[in-house]
């Protein structure tokens, strides 16, 4: 894709060779007809086939040599042909007018189809350099890379377009702090090594966000060209050009260069301000459930406490004139109350976990028979009289997972079913497989969730809407929910809710089928059966 100002060919050993061959084959071709037929024809009839062919001959022929040749074959004429015949003398002034209007009919076409062939070439030139910015700017716009990566790419696009050595050099990673220094000079660096006045010249462009060397009206006696790596009101990088491509007449080609080094810097500035809107809304989350949880902890967890106190001062003052059962019912209180507050206090924790960038999981092969299994006898332990039962579909794969997340995960979902179901509904909890992969379900015959909460009930401190938590329960913090939803997405799986046909809810975590592992090998045995 050279985009170096196009011009008419230039020498004759710069021609090729058919296009050479071709021109001097209609000058014979033209002669020959004079020679051979020339006789029989007047004088402006001879001069018009020599014209025609001179026109032809010019299509293939730089302008100087197209010039060239029509003034010889004039001479030519004027000596066979012009009386009198053999000199070059002219008599009469037709004769010479006649001469006269050859010469310059011949210069005309010559330069009226030069002028074309540079019109064609500068507009085949433009038609390169529209391509090669659109290639370019759908590679930075759909590729993948950061445009960091791209840098290199970019010193190519550069070289290839004017054949000149390509140092670049950018500012690394990170928000573009202007006027200043990358720590420790660490500068994204592609193409040749610069010397130090190239470096210099890199750094200042860098600074200056303007083009520096020759035609640019800045620094022109530099020698070559520097061209900043555009964004918004400041540059990215730089790009220095050293070349016979690099003058002052080649605006064109500047421009094109500068473009092509403009897109990168838009791409680099656009990557910069996803990565700083995306640092910004990490840390508005963090801030927010910062504040939730601190909210939480001040409020959820005061109501336990204040609880498990009263019934703590009550035993501590008037244990000794208290009948055996209410000491026991308050010691019930304080066991309950506090079995909540730790609940609360893991679900807060264990969110706060979850939601932190790069959390590394525990993983194991677990049966999903297991999993429902440990999540039963936990609850029974607690709630003896709830009534909840199990079932697992056969031949279930294996898990791969974090066995201690799954056992929460399935003991907040049955204690939110226990939570908002009256005391005599039965909850179910099962495993099966569907759609390619493993479901485990918790279903309760509670009021169940409205369908503008499907969503919202598995967000942080969302409690429901009033009405789904029956009498004598008492609604939770809002946070196992969200927990079970940050343990699905942290095992790639999801959370999801559906009514049931006759009344409550499924509360369903559908966890994706991992490739499982390789069993062991069968023992050897010898030949009375034991192992070899």
């Amino acid at each position: 894709m050279h985009a170096s100002p196009s011009s008419d060919p230039g020498p004759t050993g710069a021609l090729p060779a058919w296009r050479l061959a071709a021109a001097l084959g209609l000058w014979l071709a033209g002669w020959g007809a004079l020679l051979l037929g020339g006789g029989r024809l007047d004088l402006a009839n001879q001069a018009l086939i020599l014209l025609a062919c001179g026109a032809l001959a010019a299509v293939w022929l730089p302008v100087g040599l197209s010039i060239a040749l029509g003034g010889l074959g004039t001479l030519l004429f004027n000596w066979r042909f012009v009386p009198p015949q053999g000199t070059f003398r002219v008599d009469g002034g037709q004769n010479l007018g006649l001469l006269l209007g050859m010469l310059l009919i011949h210069a005309e076409v010559a330069l009226l189809l030069g002028a074309q062939r540079r019109e064609a070439a500068r507009a085949r030139r433009h038609a390169r350099e529209a391509e090669a910015l659109r290639r370019w700017s759908e590679r930075l716009r759909e590729g993948d890379e950061e445009p960091l990566s791209l840098l290199p790419e970019l010193g190519d696009q550069l070289h290839q377009a004017c054949g000149a050595a390509v140092s670049v050099m950018a500012w690394p990673p990170g928000p573009r702090a202007p006027g200043a220094e990358p720590a420790g000079g660490d500068w994204a660096v592609a193409g040749e090594a610069g010397d130090d006045e190239t470096r210099a010249a890199l750094r200042h462009t860098l600074a200056e966000a303007r083009p520096m060397g020759p035609g640019t009206g800045y620094h022109e006696g530099l020698g070559f060209w520097v061209l900043p790596l555009r964004g918004t009101r400041q540059a990215w990088g730089a790009a220095a050009l050293r070349g016979e491509a690099v003058q002052a007449e080649a605006q064109a080609l500047r421009l094109h260069l500068q473009a092509l080094c403009d897109l990168w810097g838009a791409a680099r500035q656009r990557a910069q301000a996803a990565a700083d809107e995306q640092a910004a809304r990490g840390r508005e989350q963090a801030q927010g459930l910062r504040n939730a949880l601190l909210a939480a902890v001040s409020h959820d967890h005061r109501t336990p406490l204040a609880t498990i106190l009263a019934a703590a001062s009550s035993l501590e003052t008037q244990g000794e004139r208290m009948a055996p059962a209410q000491r026991q019912r308050l010691a019930r209180t304080i066991v309950e109350e506090t079995e909540q507050l730790g609940r609360l206090t893991d679900n807060t924790l264990q969110l706060a976990r979850l939601e932190a960038p790069g959390l590394q999981l525990r993983l194991d092969w677990e049966s999903p028979e297991e999993v429902v299994g440990a999540a039963l006898h936990r609850l029974r332990r607690r709630w003896p009289e709830a009534r909840v039962s199990g079932r697992t579909e056969p031949d279930l794969p294996l898990l791969h997972c974090d066995a201690l997340l799954l056992a929460q995960l399935l003991d907040n979902l049955l204690d939110n079913a226990l939570r908002h179901s009256p005391p005599e509904a039965p909850v179910e909890v099962l495993a099966r497989r569907q759609e390619g992969r493993i479901v485990l379900a918790v279903r309760d015959r509670g009021p169940g969730v409205p369908a503008a909460w499907r969503d919202k009930v598995f967000e942080p401190f969302q409690r429901g809407p009033d009405g789904v938590v029956p009498a004598g329960h008492r609604s939770g913090a809002g946070l196992g929910l969200a927990v079970c939803r940050a343990i699905a997405r942290a095992h790639g799986g999801e959370m999801r809710v559906r009514p049931r046909a006759h009344g409550g809810s499924a509360f369903e975590c559908w966890l994706p089928v991992q490739p499982q592992p390789a069993g062991p090998e069968p023992m050897a045995t010898n030949e009375a059966g034991g192992p070899a």
